[in-house]
């Protein structure tokens, strides 16, 4: 047999750990609104960051910690932005960071692989669509796939997911300690998955 992609890969491991992968990817993306939010002073970083919260608190306490999910995805909706009234490149990796949450949420609220497996499209699709918005003018349309595949911004992104997978898949069980790990490693990269730096007030 092959050696398994990164979606596959998700697919095979236990529904918690493909539910707390989506979680530190979403956590990865959550600057990129903050950034658009400082801006353009659109939507409310709050919802956002609480619903985060409510997850990470989730999978360290399991049967102690309860989530309303459905509730959490319409506070999202709310303060998600659109494409249209936004003239600037930034509106696309916030809305990308809203739609991530809401799918891990959908997730939690169905424990269906496929979402945790979208937020993992979503956020590279994310960074492929950063990069090909600020190279476009610069780059024959025909060989815009190859070059935005060969960036190292993508190419970093796509290195950090199976390097996280590596991670877990080598992990008995998610534990507490497993979580707190990992939102610490959030923090100690710094950067957003498009390059932004992390700003650590905003936990």
């Amino acid at each position: 047999m092959g050696q398994l992609n990164t979606f596959q890969r998700i697919r095979a491991m236990e529904t918690e750990k493909q539910s707390l992968f989506a979680l530190y990817l979403c956590e990865r993306m959550l600057p990129n609104y903050e950034f658009f939010h400082q801006l353009t002073g659109f939507g409310e970083l709050k919802p956002l960051r609480g619903a985060l919260n409510a997850l990470w608190d989730r999978h360290a306490n399991p049967k102690h910690s309860k989530i309303n999910a459905e509730r959490w995805q319409e506070k999202v909706d709310e303060v998600t932005p659109s494409e249209y009234g936004h003239d600037m490149l930034g509106v696309y990796p916030a809305m990308d960071a809203c739609t991530a949450i809401s799918t891990l949420l959908q997730g939690v609220l169905d424990k269906d692989a496929k979402n945790f497996v979208d937020v993992a499209k979503v956020s590279q699709a994310s960074v492929a669509k950063f990069i090909e918005l600020n190279i476009a003018d610069e780059v024959p349309a025909e060989q815009l796939r190859e070059v935005v595949n060969q960036h190292e911004l993508y190419q970093y992104e796509v290195e950090m997911q199976q390097a996280m997978l590596n991670y877990l898949e080598a992990q008995p069980t998610v534990t507490k300690a497993l979580v707190n790990q990992l939102k610490q490693m959030v923090a100690d990269e710094g950067i957003s998955n498009i390059g932004l730096e992390v700003n650590q007030s905003s936990d």
